[in-house]
This record gives structure tokens, sequence and C-alpha cells, in this order.
């Protein structure tokens, strides 16, 4: 038996219904919960423990005793058993006066701020082991809650307390050192037998381990967030690339069992041509899956190679040309060395898939500029289009993946192709700069660093 989330997504294809289940396994998500509960039950225990024994202990002080020998006695013993809870306590403890100055600390005070009792106590108040700006965050969402003036300052950690209201929060402390230690912090007040307030006592516990394992935690939750979102993407994404194909391959196949004579030859061979296309693109929304899984799973390697940049690129032009439209155009410069040093798969799918979309996003009789450069250590490969461009809003999301302009929605593609361009970028040590405005185009250009050649292996 284990725990496990479920979620459901679905498409229509003509009549028929299809469902996708995704079954995640969140065994670790359970234990990290139960963990923190346990953290926080712990830690409960441990103030409401350390609070009682010393409120017991100052209970005792105040004890009328007429006897002085026996006064002396119990005296003794008291602050011998004060001292043992103090040096002993695993939390950190500070005692003060009603105006706040420090009046005691314990060993683990000393311990953990890196603090001398000799140089604390009687000079300053526990401000000094505060952060400033949490301090003044809270004494205005104090006022707030209080509906009062909550002064910054030592006024801010007991305010509650002068109210006889539970006043336990969790806090950043600093250290001499300048680390930053989160605690969990219980203040309460101390009282004469009248009951007037003569000091205050803080109980705070290191909860670093527990702040580690809630942060874990949070991005474990971020992670499968992240995943769910992205499944949901994908079936929404698949089920209609998917369909349109497919739907294509069956009507073509269909038809062409209609066309039995030899006069039927053009229009046979117009749905073969159309069958082949809806396979190509399903072929290659299926390689782009298997790229973005490979890329998640570090599975690419950069395989290095010297080769000449410039006849490798004109051959990708010359295999691209069939595909333009009506009075599109390529034109392509190069400037500076031809012989490079990169990986000749990864470069070749990062410019099909840049000049493929400019093919696609630019309309009939638009022209398409490719530019290679080799310089100053550098190698640039750019393409330029006058297309139909891409908003500013959409520009910041454009690499995500599964991510579509909201001016392409009705144009085939995946939003896997700049995510996967990005990434094979990344692998050879190079960069990606886009500039774009709608209906004016795009320029989009990687930056490689020019290799050493004993770096390549």
């Amino acid at each position: 038996r284990f725990p496990v989330e479920i979620s459901l997504g679905y498409y229509k294809m003509e009549t028929e219904q299809f469902v996708f289940a995704f079954v995640n396994d969140i065994t670790k998500r359970v234990e990290y919960e139960n963990h923190i509960k346990q953290l926080n039950a712990e830690l409960e225990e441990k103030i409401e423990a350390r609070t009682a024994e010393l409120k017991e202990t100052v209970e005792k002080l105040g004890i009328q005793i007429k006897d002085t020998e026996t006064a002396e006695a119990e005296l003794v013993q008291l602050f011998a058993f004060q001292k043992a809870i103090l040096d002993n306590a695993a939390a950190l403890i500070i005692a003060t006066d009603k105006d706040g100055f420090i009046k005691l600390i314990n060993p683990e005070v000393e311990r953990l701020l890196g603090y001398r009792s000799d140089e604390v106590i009687g000079i300053y108040k526990p401000t000094l082991f505060h952060d400033k700006n949490e301090t003044e965050h809270r004494a205005r969402q104090f006022s707030k809650e209080l509906n009062k003036e909550v002064e910054a300052g030592f006024e801010t950690y007991v305010a509650k307390t002068k109210m006889n209201l539970l006043n336990e929060h969790e806090w950043i402390y600093i250290s001499k050192a300048g680390k930053k230690i989160p605690v969990w912090l219980a203040v309460s007040a101390m009282n004469d037998s009248d009951g007037n307030i003569i000091g205050f006592l803080g109980i705070a516990n290191d909860i670093t381990e527990r702040k580690k394992t809630e942060q874990e935690l949070q991005k474990s939750l971020e992670k499968e967030m992240e995943l769910n979102e992205l499944k949901s993407r994908f079936v929404s994404m698949a089920s209609h690339e998917f369909r349109t194909p497919l739907s294509t391959v069956l009507s073509s196949a269909y038809l062409l069992s209609k066309y039995t004579t030899t006069e039927d030859q053009e229009k046979r061979t117009k749905h073969i041509d159309r069958i082949i296309s809806s396979v190509t693109t399903l072929t290659d929304t299926l390689n782009d899956f298997l790229s973005v899984g490979k890329i998640e799973e570090g599975k690419i390697q950069v395989r290095w190679k010297e080769f000449d940049i410039k006849e490798h690129l004109t051959s990708i032009i010359s295999d691209l040309r069939p595909v333009l439209k009506n009075g599109q155009n390529i034109t392509y410069t190069h400037i500076g060395p031809t012989t490079v040093t990169l990986d000749l798969s990864l470069l070749k799918h990062i410019a099909m898939n840049l000049i493929s979309n400019s093919i696609k996003f630019s309309g009939a009789n638009a022209l398409i500029n490719v530019k290679s450069e080799v310089l100053d250590g550098y190698i640039e490969f750019s393409v330029k289009d006058n297309g139909l461009g891409i908003s500013h809003e959409d520009q910041g999301h454009l690499f995500e993946r599964f991510f579509r302009g909201t001016n392409v929605a009705n144009i085939q593609g995946t939003g896997l192709g700049l995510h996967i361009v990005k990434k094979y970028a990344e692998l050879m040590n190079g960069s990606i700069n886009l500039e774009s405005e709608l209906n004016k185009g795009t320029a989009i250009t990687v930056t490689f660093k020019m290799m050493q050649h004993d770096e390549n292996f």
C-alpha cells in the first residue's frame, strides 16, 4: 500500500473519447508532511516543558520563608536548580528586566549566537539578536492586529505578553558572526507577588532543521505542481497536434481507395503528399517530446567535431527550400573563418528550428536572412524575418515548455521548439538573444563561445 495522486485528462477524436490517467506516487510528500507535523509537535512540547520549569522556579523564588537558615538553604538549592536548567536547556533562554535590558542568558545563547554573558548583560536589549527589518515589519503587523501603535524595538517582542495574549512567533536571530538562525520564540512575563511585571522571559528553539525540511517539501510540491501543469498542457496540446494530422491521414487514405483509374493519378499523388506531410508532422512532434525528455534526464551528450559551418548551414538551407511558401526566399551570408568546433547534430536542430519558424510565421514573398559569423573567440548564428513577430508579454515566456504566442494559436506547433533550441545552445556553451515586435518580424541570435581544442573532449 502506498499513497498516490490521480489526475485525469481527456480529448475527443470524432465520436470517440479518450482518457489519460496520470498516477503519481506521493509517498515522499506524505513523509515530509508527517515529519513536519512531528517536528511541530515536539517543538511545542519542548516550549511548554521549558516554560513550565522556569515558571515553577520563579514561583519558588518568590516564596516567603521566615527561617533564615532554612531560607538560605532553600535559596542555594533553588539557584542550583535554576543553574542546572539554564546550563542544560536545549533552548535559548533570555531574561530581561521590565525595561528590556538583558539580565540573564544561558549557555545555549552563548554557544549559538556567539555572545558572552559579560558582553550583553545590563548593556543590551534582545534587539541585539534580532533583524532590524523584521522587527519593523512585525511592529507594523502587530499594530494592525492589536489595534494600537506598537513601537519597533523591544516593545515589539513583548506587546502581546503585556496584554496577556499568547506570544509565540517565528523570528530570525542574528549571531555575532552575522549568521541568520530561524527560531521559534515564546515570550512570557515575570511578575512579583502583587502581579506587577518585573521582567520578561524569552525561550527560543532553533528551527533550522525544520525550515530545511519545509523548504525541501516546498520544492517537492512546486515540482509536482509544475509537473501536473505540464501534464495538463501536454494533454491539451497533444490532443490537438495529433488529431489534425491523424484526421488528414485517415481522410486521405479513405479517398485514395476511391481513386482507381489512371486519370485519378494526380488526385492520388495529392493525397499521398498529404499523408507524408502529416506523418512527418507527427514524427517531428514525437521527436520534440523525446528531446525534451532526454534534456530533462541529462541524457544529451555533446559530440564535439571540427567542421565547415558555412558548408553545413548551406546544406541545411538547401534542405528547407522545398517548404518555402510562394515567393519566399532565404539569403545566407557568412563572415570570418569557416572552421568551427561544435556538435553537428545539435547545431542542425537549432538551425532547422529557427529557419522553419521564420518560414512558418512569415507570409508569402517574405525574405528570411540567415547569417553566421566567426570572430574574436565567438560563433554567432542568426535568423531574421519580417513575419508575425512576438508581443513583449509573450517574449518573457517564449522559451518555456509548451508555450505558444497568443498570435499563433491557429498555426500548428508544439511550443517545444524554442525551449529545445535554448537547451541545446546552453549544452554547447551558448546563449540565445531574441528581438521582436508584433507585425514587424523577429531576429534570433545564438552565440557560442569558441572552445580551445583541448577543452572539446
